[in-house]
C-alpha cells in the first residue's frame, strides 16, 4: 500500500517547485537584460559609425585602420582630450542624479 506524503513533504516540494520557478525566472530576466543590452550596443555602434561617415568625405574608401589611425591622430590633441573630459565629467554628474 504506497504511503501517501505528510504535509511536510509536501511542503518541502511546494517550495522547491517554487526555487526552481523563481530561478527559471531568473535566467529569463538576466538573457532579456543581456539582449537589451546587446542591442543598444548594436544600435550604438552603427549610429557612430554613420556619424563618423557623415564628417569624413570619402571615409569609405579608407581601411578600417586607416580610419582608426585618423580618429586616434584628431583624438590625441589636447583640445580634443579636454572637451573629452568635459563631456565625461558631464555624463557623470547627470547620471549621479
Amino acid at each position: 500500500m504506497p504511503r501517501s506524503k505528510s504535509p511536510i513533504n509536501e511542503q518541502i516540494a511546494k517550495v522547491k517547485t517554487e526555487i526552481r520557478q523563481n530561478e527559471n525566472r531568473l535566467k529569463e530576466q538576466i538573457q532579456k537584460k543581456t539582449l537589451l543590452e546587446r542591442n543598444a550596443r548594436t544600435r550604438r555602434l552603427i549610429e557612430r559609425g554613420a556619424i563618423t561617415e557623415s564628417l569624413i568625405d570619402g571615409v569609405d574608401a579608407l581601411t578600417n585602420d586607416q580610419v582608426k589611425l585618423l580618429l586616434q591622430s584628431a583624438l590625441s590633441t589636447t583640445a580634443a582630450r579636454e572637451m573629452l573630459a568635459v563631456f565625461l565629467n558631464e555624463t557623470q554628474a547627470a547620471q549621479a542624479d
